[in-house]
């Protein structure tokens, strides 16, 4: 029989007996437990689970987990919504698998479960839903609802929805969160910041002020957003006169936007400035004023960062060395690039997506597919993950030199391994296997991405049906017209919950 493990904070609470941490049900029981899965078998255990749940039906899915005998512990449920979240999978299987598992005496949901339950929700802007699992949380434990929970829910609104739409949603948490203070309203402007633009996250700030405290925490995040440095530097100043005192986090947004506008000598005055006030630059002070030399075409200079930030005490990490990467990347200097790759491992610093998505674009803008394959491999043997952007650099270039065995082992290594976008990487792919007549390997790949919840869409299907046609594939093309039918629209963006679409750049709340 498998088991649910309370979360530490859940046990503090109501684990009162033994009876009370350990209870066998029936249709809505599970029995709970104190002990952990192996770490050994963990990544097993959570492949088994997800497998399970994507190809399960509804109403045989509690007893396929059961037959498991896997302990559903707070750490597993945590990876196996991971894995619904990186692989784009159908994200009502997501929830109905977090339904199951929380809804039961005894057992409390993680706060990290919550948010990316929610977040997978959000991705797919199911917004009633979203709603309708917050109001749940609140009846079992408010406690998992915090200022992050916010900041989750608010990015996937503010992508596609009004300003004022967004705001609106901000203030339903009122009666949701334990604590709706300045940490929340923090989480709202960082949204803004990052979704919408500076002026809409200025202007929101000035409207909801007075109900808030603003912080150190609220002028870092306004001053991380600006591209002017005129703008920053006036924000700085109003932050100085409010008596709030800069950080290390304050100056760095100071560096960043210099840098980004290739004000390079005034990055370094900020440097001068930090240490004046005893205030030691970071790794990221120096990874954004290498970001700064590669933009004015210095990157052995930005190398060289590498070596004095040593000398500091500061050492650089993996965002460091992607910088100094990207800029020898830029100078069309791949051959200093995979150096540095190099002497990252020597380092006991692994390279990550970002890491060769920046080796990637630069092999793609030169049609340079052996490179890429090779660092495709490269990537797969040291069991880092590719996503979405590394997927599309790869079937890009593969569509381009009509390489199509090379973009079915791709499709196959994202259907075994579950990483990168279905939906995107498939029209490319489809568009590949149709233009070169491989109608059996694109009703194959067609048929796989079903069977993973995942909903082809309407151009890569019309195309497919053509070829069908004309090759008098009736009873195949019937077959696939019947599973897009009852797929339901998973990759289909509908409005719900009456959330204005957002189609413009900018919409303003009154100041």
């Amino acid at each position: 029989m498998f088991q649910l493990q309370s979360s530490s904070s859940s046990l503090a609470r109501y684990a009162t007996s033994s009876f009370s941490i350990a209870l066998f049900f029936n249709l809505h029981n599970i029995p709970t437990s104190l002990h952990s899965c192996p770490f050994s078998s963990q990544n097993d255990d959570v492949e088994t689970i997800f497998n399970i749940v994507t190809t399960t039906p509804s109403n045989s899915l509690r007893a396929s987990l059961k037959s498991t005998q896997i302990l559903l512990s707070n750490d597993l449920i945590d990876k196996v919504l991971k894995r619904f979240r990186f692989s784009h999978q159908n994200p009502l299987q997501a929830l109905e698998f977090f339904k199951l598992t929380g809804n039961r005496r005894g057992f409390y949901h993680s706060s990290v479960s919550l948010d990316t339950m929610l977040y997978i929700l959000g991705r797919s802007r199911k917004f009633e839903l979203v709603w309708d699992v917050l109001v749940e949380i609140r009846k079992k434990d408010q406690s998992l609802i915090t200022a992050r929970t916010v900041m989750v829910v608010l990015g996937r609104i503010a992508k596609v929805c009004s300003v004022r739409y967004t705001v609106d949603s901000f203030k339903k948490f009122r009666k949701l969160v334990p604590e709706f203070g300045v940490d929340c309203y923090n989480g709202l402007l960082r949204t803004l910041c990052q979704e919408k633009s500076m002026t809409d996250a200025r202007n929101v700030y000035h409207v909801l002020k007075h109900g808030f405290k603003p912080n150190l925490q609220t002028f870092n995040i306004l001053l991380s957003g600006w591209k002017s440095a005129e703008e920053a530097e006036e924000f700085f100043d109003e932050m100085k006169r409010m008596g709030v005192r800069p950080d290390v986090v304050s100056y760095n947004c100071l560096i960043d936007v210099y840098c980004k506008n290739r004000e390079i000598e005034k990055a370094y005055k900020v440097f001068d400035k930090m240490r004046e006030e005893d205030i030691s630059p970071d790794v990221i002070s120096y990874t954004s004023l290498i970001g700064g030399l590669g933009l004015v075409g210095q990157p052995d200079k930005a190398r060289d960062l590498l070596k004095e930030m040593k000398e500091y005490g500061c050492y650089p990490d993996v965002a460091a060395y992607n910088a100094v990467i990207r800029n020898f990347c830029i100078a069309k200097r791949l051959g200093e690039a995979y150096k540095l790759m190099d002497e990252m491992v020597g380092k006991g610093l692994e390279p990550n997506a970002t890491t060769y998505n920046v080796v990637f674009r630069t092999c793609f803008w030169s049609n340079d597919l052996v490179s890429s394959w090779s660092l495709y491999q490269r990537m797969r043997r040291s069991g880092c993950m590719p996503n979405t952007q590394s997927c599309m650099f790869l079937i890009r270039l593969i569509k381009r030199q009509e390489k199509v065995e090379m973009g079915l082992e791709l499709w196959n290594d994202m259907v075994k391994n579950g990483f990168g976008s279905y939906v995107l990487v498939s029209d490319v792919l489809f568009d590949l296997l149709c233009i070169m007549g491989k109608l059996a390997d694109a009703e194959r790949c067609f048929l796989q991405m079903i069977e993973k919840g995942q909903k082809p869409s309407y151009v890569s299907f019309k195309r497919i049906k053509v070829l069908m046609e004309l090759a008098n594939k009736h009873e195949a093309l019937k077959n696939l017209s019947v599973k897009m039918a009852c797929i339901g629209s998973v990759s289909h963006v509908s409005q719900t919950d009456d959330c204005p679409i957002d189609s413009s750049s900018s919409e303003l709340l009154p100041s």
